[in-house]
Formats: structure tokens, sequence, C-alpha cells
């Protein structure tokens, strides 16, 4: 699940109380704050969490609020209805807060004051300032997530550009077409069933005491899926699982009108239009188009079961609470459940489809270079532009200041990539090829994805430059395994991004995630920094902060479950995909040939398949 801002309750209803906000967000336990969380010990802490002397209580206090009467948007709960009025169905709808279709549910807007009108400073309440806070804070981080995923969306001109770039002049209308047509396509199967499938239970996912949903209460509306071992409070079901596996609520967006669940859904869209892309470039210049359409409608099914396990509270990101694996699957912004799924659904159907003709002759690998490298480098700084959104975005509020770190992760990781392709040719006795620079750096930028807000800049750095490496073996051996990548593809989204998933297992720090997937357990003093305390220091800080929760850390910061729970995630993301989209393969080729004759091949696809050439008022050169 995608970051979000953590409220301390305890601290927000002081300040109603009392005058003075002690907001502060559990995820940065840092030994030098002066006004860290106080939490109790964790009930269920992971048996491998790194271990430490129990300090002693923090001292209680007679001043604590027995009962304080909260706004709703704190709850996100719809008034209790009578059983007698729960059976009329007008009342229930009156009745209810949530889905809030205007935003006004949640705080009050702020109105200067004007001839009497609007709000007076001197009239209004300590509650009716907090209303406003809350409404400011909902929306920068409402405006936050709906421009960094407008800059997700212009990535697709990206993607655009640098397949087409890479294919044949003879094949540059089709390659544009399918990486435009995949938008549409994509858009309306996420809305008529993705969306439901992925997220449709995401407000019933593990999480830490304290958290609050970034985008307003009313993503409490998504709250109605499926899976194992039903969740029980007081003999009742709570709508979670154990083990969640699909959720079912908002297809077609049906019962979900409200302004959170809309950013959420915009933001998760184009996500999924990054994974749908993939294929598209590497199965490119034979791929038909009727076969291609049909898949435009079916790609949501594998992404959306996925990203429910790792990100809709499934049973992926659960493995933490239920097997004491880390904090769980961790995966950011997606170098897994958008990369690693788009090359596994690239490779599958680069194999069903077979190579290009004239790509192996003889048992040779003949290389078909792409038309036109100046639109490969221009496609590739569009989408590393378009990542500034794609991974800070991920936190789902520009309130969270880690978003910082990510930025800086993410420029780190993407040269260092491009660093570690350039000397790893020229080590190879190779030329410094432009377009396998270019992958270079997209490697780099699938690697950090997953591992952007856990690691620090020396960690994004060595992950960056190891795929940088990694990409270039991976081309080389996919070509001597027979598998034509028109692209590269496979090798950027899908080694590099199961590169990425595994990453965190080794590189976070355990600075940022606390609570994250609802794993709560408190800092050792070798794994929190208070290693540089000792004896009464130690004592005093941990009096006045009380227990220091513990954010995801990996094998190289002591905890090795991590990389057990990464690992496992990788497996089940290569054997799921492959299945799925071999299966689809395999019946949509049943249902309209997957590949276009040998005729059109050779000719082009452009005129055959699309109508229209690419270049009309130019000669191309058609030499395979």
């Amino acid at each position: 699940m995608s970051c979000l801002r953590r409220w301390s309750m305890f601290g927000l209803a002081v300040m109603l109380l009392i005058g003075f906000t002690t907001s502060v967000r559990a995820d940065d336990p840092a030994p030098d704050a002066k006004d860290a969380p106080k939490a109790d010990a964790p009930k269920d802490a992971p048996k491998d969490a790194p271990k430490t002397e129990t300090p002693a209580e923090p001292p209680k206090t007679d001043a604590m609020p027995t009962a304080v009467e909260l706004p709703p948007y704190f709850s996100g709960a719809n008034p209790e209805l009578s059983e007698e009025d729960k059976k009329d169905q007008e009342k229930v709808v009156k009745g209810a807060i949530w889905p809030d279709p205007t935003g006004s549910a949640a705080g009050a807007w702020a109105t200067p004051a004007g001839d009497g009108k609007g709000d007076v400073p001197s009239k209004l309440t300590l509650p009716d300032v907090y209303d406003r806070t809350v409404h400011n804070l909902f929306s920068i981080n409402m405006v936050w997530t709906l421009v960094t995923g407008f800059l997700v969306m212009f990535m697709q001109a990206g993607f655009m550009l640098v397949e087409t770039g890479l294919c044949r002049a003879k094949n540059a209308a089709h390659t544009s077409a399918m990486n435009f047509m995949i938008y549409p396509l994509g858009c309306v199967a996420f809305w008529a069933y993705g969306f439901a499938i992925g997220w449709g239970n995401w407000y019933n996912g593990a999480v830490a005491d304290g958290w609050y949903a970034s985008l307003g209460p009313g993503l409490s509306t998504l709250s109605s899926g499926a899976g194992i071992d039903p969740i029980k409070v007081d003999g009742k079901e709570t709508g979670g699982y154990k083990y969640g596996l699909i959720g079912t609520k908002g297809f077609f967006l049906n019962g979900c009108d409200d302004t959170g669940v809309m950013a959420l859904f915009f933001f998760m869209m184009v996500f999924m239009d990054t994974t749908a892309t993939i294929p598209t470039g590497a199965m490119a210049e034979r791929w038909a188009w009727k076969n291609f359409f049909i898949y435009g409608l079916w790609v949501a099914l594998p992404y959306c079961i996925y990203a429910n396990w790792v990100w809709g509270g499934g049973w992926l990101a659960q493995m933490g609470i239920n097997w004491h694996f880390g904090h769980g699957a961790v995966d950011f912004a997606g170098s897994g459940v958008v990369h690693g799924m788009g090359g596994v659904i690239g490779l599958v159907g680069s194999i069903i489809l077979g190579p290009r003709i004239g790509k192996f002759v003889d048992g040779k690998i003949h290389p078909i270079p792409g038309h036109h490298i100046p639109m490969v480098v221009a496609g590739t700084f569009i989408l590393a532009f378009g990542w500034f959104g794609f991974n800070p975005g991920s936190t789902l509020s520009g309130t969270d200041l880690r978003i910082a770190m990510v930025v800086v992760n993410t420029m780190i990781a993407s040269v260092t990539a491009t660093m570690g392709t350039y000397f790893t040719l020229r080590g190879l006795g190779l030329k410094p090829d432009p377009s396998m620079l270019c992958n270079g750096m997209l490697a780099g930028l699938v690697a950090i994805t997953a591992p952007c807000a856990f690691v620090n800049s020396t960690g994004a750095a060595i992950i960056g430059l190891i795929a940088g490496i990694i990409v270039v073996f991976s081309v080389f051996f996919w070509d001597k395994m027979k598998v034509d990548d028109c692209v590269g593809a496979i090798s950027v989204h899908g080694v590099n991004g199961l590169w990425g998933v595994l990453s965190v297992g080794l590189f976070a720090t355990g600075e940022y995630g606390a609570g994250w997937n609802g794993v709560e357990r408190y800092a050792g003093s070798a794994a929190s920094g208070l290693k540089a305390l000792a004896g009464p220091a130690k004592d005093e800080w941990l009096q006045k902060v009380g227990y220091a929760y513990d954010g995801v850390r990996g094998l190289f910061y002591g905890d090795a479950s991590q990389l057990v729970a990464q690992a496992i995630n990788c497996a089940v993301l290569v054997v799921f995909g492959a299945v799925m989209a071999f299966v689809w393969f395999k019946v949509s080729n049943l249902i309209t040939p997957i590949r276009v004759p040998a005729e059109v091949e050779i000719a082009g696809l452009d005129v055959p398949e699309m109508g229209a050439e690419g270049y009309p008022d130019f000669t191309v050169a058609k030499l395979s």
C-alpha cells in the first residue's frame, strides 16, 4: 500500500482540548526529536525484530483526557442508525456523511472576511481553526496526488517515443498507436473492474495505530472484499481478512462518489497504464492490432489482483503481521507491482509471439536497430521527468516531507545506473550505444522505485549502479535465449523490477515506514541510532519519548526477514504474472491471431494494420 500520512490520534485529541498541536509522524523516530510519539510496546512484535532491553514504562500523568468529542472526519464512520432506520434506504442515504462528493465534510473551507461575510478571526473558536487546518491538509495532499498523477500520465508520451524510436520506421504508426490506445483501453478496464478488485477493500488493510487516510476519511468507503479467515472484533466481522485476496467495492465506481476516492482512482489508474504499455515495446513489430486491442481490456485483471496483494492490504502485505517476515511485502511505488508485472507479461508474450523475421538466422543474432535514436533520448528524458511524480507521488501526501528524500534517491539512482551501463559497455569492449545508455537510466529508475523511500542516498547510488550493469547482461542473455524484445523492456522493467523489490530487503535503513503494513515494533539500541547513547543518557531519552517505532529495514541494517518477504514477493510475481499471461495469450490467440502474417510483417505494419504510414513523405528502407 502506498505510503499514507500517519497522525497521532492522541495528539490530535489533546490539541482540541488544550489548544496546541502535538501532531507527529510515527515514521520518523529520530533520537533527537523532541516531540516523538508515545506508543505502547506492540502486542505481536516479530520474533526476529532487533533485540533490545525493554525500557521502563514512561511515567503516566493525571492530565490525560478520558473522553473527547471529535469531529466525524476523525473516524470516517457514518452515524449509527437504528435497525428500523437501516431498513429505510432514504434515511440511510441522508444519514451518511461518507462518501462525500464535494469534500465539504472534511473540515471547513477558510473564507476571508469581507463586509461582515466570511471568517472573522477574532470570532473563530479553536475547533473552527482546526477544521480549517484539516481541510487545508487534505487540500494539499489532494493537489499533490493529482499533480504527480498528471506527471505519470505524461510518461505515456515518453514510452511512445522510446518504443517507436527503437522500432523500424515501417512500423512507427503501429507502435505509436499501441502506446496511445492502451491509455483509453486500460482506463475503461480499470474503471469497470480493476479499481474494485485492487482497492475495493483498501481501507480494511492492516495499518499502524493512529494511521489516518491522507486524502480524507471518504476513503473509508473502500471497505468490501474477499479473503481467507475474516477478522473479528467483539464477535463482529470488521470487513478485513487475515489473508486478503481481492476487493469487491467500486465496480464502475458505484458507491464511491467521494473526492478522496476519485483522487486515488486517478493516481492508481495512470500507474496501471505504465504496466499495460510495457509489453507493447517487447512485442512490437509483429503483434496483431486486434489481439492487442482485447489485451488492453484484460491487462487490468492480473495487475489489480497482484496490486491488491501488495498495495490493497492483501496477503503479501500481511506477511509481516502473519508470518513475522519484516514489514511484509514492501514496494513503495511499484518496482514489482507496476514494472515487474509489465516485464513478466512482456516476456511471456514475446515467447509466444516468437522473434521477428530476420532476428535469429542460422543460430546467429542479427541486431535490428531502431530508426530514430534522438527520439529515444527525448523519450527517456520525459520518462525521467515523469518519475519525479511516479515515486514521491506515491506518498499520496504533499505534507509528508520524506518526498524530498524520495526525489533525491530517484535522481541519484538514475545517474549511477547510466554510469554503470556506460562502464559495463566499455569494459566489454563495446561502444557506448545511446539506446543502451537510455535503457541503463530507465533500469536505474525502475530499480529505485520500490526502495526510494526507505534507503539513503548511498543505498540509492548502489542500487542504481547495479541496475545499470544488470540491464546490459540481461539484454545479452535474452538474445542468447532467442527471446526477441524489440526495446529491452523485459530487461529494464522485468529483471530490474525484481532487483528493485529485492533491494528493499537489503538497503532499507529503518528510518522510514514505521507501522508499515500494520507491523508495529520498537527499535533496538543498535538499530535505531540509540547506539550512540549509553547509560543515563539513553534512559533519559526513552523516558521522554517512550517506545521508538522501527521502520522498514533490510539485511544490511539488521532485519534479514525483510529480505525473505521481498524474495517471496518476487517469486509470487513471476509465477502469477507468467501463468496469467500465458493463459491469456493462448486464449486470445484463439479469438483472433496474436501475430500478423509474414508478408505484413515484412512490408511493415503501418498500412496493413493502421491504414496510415508513420512517415508518408519519406522513402522508408525495408531491410528486413
